[in-house]
């Protein structure tokens, strides 16, 4: 074969191999994108009702989310407070808790010392800042039947007040699933080069820091111990009480049930948190690749989460 009829030969073979390795990236692409359970990194992911989008985030984001509700919880706000709160955060930082911003913003919230938000130091610290977010918030009248972009505009008074409208349906979601609203709805993989290299984790630290940030109330009778009689949970764990004082019923103790079973997988991997049961289902880090099991003998009066030894 000539040299000149071989050449439009190589140039389709060419064109061929790559289109393959750009349908073999873009197939490696959405099966790390749609599978919460596949190898890869560390990320979190959000299931949508139905066949909705999940939504991906990293393990520090989902962290710093589930603080963000959980200050709300223990204020008593709604669901729409912790949407308008989510959004704004996606906006100014990513979910990010950085030290660094326009001018002298720092934060979740990206909150200014000088505009009397407290110091840096404060600011840097995801419960005073989330906190701080609600303290305002709550000051506007009818703030959870305002359209989002305008409840988080009053509060944050940006330069550009139409930017948390984009991020509203993803936080809602995350929302519905951080409230405890939807079960079984977040995943967290600790992702190829965590898995199995978590720092142990401390149950007095785990205790210490659900108080911190649901308040006194969640653990009234709490305690912590090394396995025990009857509980299959490995390493130190700290048993959450579901109950709801101040709402009461079934269908809200639940909620509140999942509400502290999701914020415990969000902060699995920064906590050392190895299991996490509630009810009839687990999760656990070993396993994360399954997300949320099917496991008798759970009761639904309580979380248990156990830390890694």
């Amino acid at each position: 074969m000539s040299e000149r009829a071989s050449t439009p030969r190589r140039g389709r073979l060419l064109r061929l191999a790559a289109a393959c390795v750009v349908l073999l990236g873009l197939a490696g692409y959405l099966f790390v994108r749609h599978d919460p359970g596949g190898s890869g990194p560390a990320r979190c992911t959000v299931t949508a009702a139905g066949s909705g989008e999940p939504y991906v985030i990293e393990p520090q984001q989902a962290a710093n989310a589930s603080t963000i509700q959980a200050v709300a919880s223990a204020r008593g706000l709604p669901e729409r407070a912790v949407t308008i709160a989510l959004a704004t955060a996606m906006q100014e930082s990513a979910l990010r808790n950085i030290d660094y911003g326009d001018r002298d913003s720092v934060g979740l919230f990206q909150q200014r010392p000088s505009q009397g938000w407290g110091t840096a130091e404060q600011i840097m610290d995801p419960v005073y800042s989330a906190g701080k977010f609600y303290e305002h918030l709550v000051e506007i009248p009818g703030y959870s039947r305002l359209p989002l972009t305008v409840a988080a505009q009053r509060v944050q008074r940006s330069g550009f007040p139409d930017a948390y409208a984009k991020h509203e349906s993803r936080a809602a979601l995350l929302a519905a699933a951080l409230t405890g609203r939807r079960a079984a709805a977040l995943n967290c993989v600790p992702g190829d080069g965590a898995r199995g290299a978590a720092a142990a984790g401390d149950p007095v630290r785990v205790r210490e820091r659900l108080v911190r940030e649901f308040g006194a109330d969640v653990l009234p009778d709490a305690r912590g111990f090394d396995g025990g009689a009857g509980r299959s949970a490995p390493g130190p764990v700290v048993s959450v009480p579901v109950h709801t004082p101040a709402r009461g019923g079934e269908a809200d103790a639940e909620r509140r049930g999942w509400e502290v079973a999701h914020w415990a997988v969000a902060h699995s991997l920064e906590l050392g948190i190895e299991r996490v049961s509630y009810g009839e289902r687990v999760w656990e880090a070993g396993r994360a690749a399954e997300g949320w099991r099917a496991a008798g003998g759970g009761a639904p009066s309580e979380v248990v989460i156990a830390t890694a030894r």
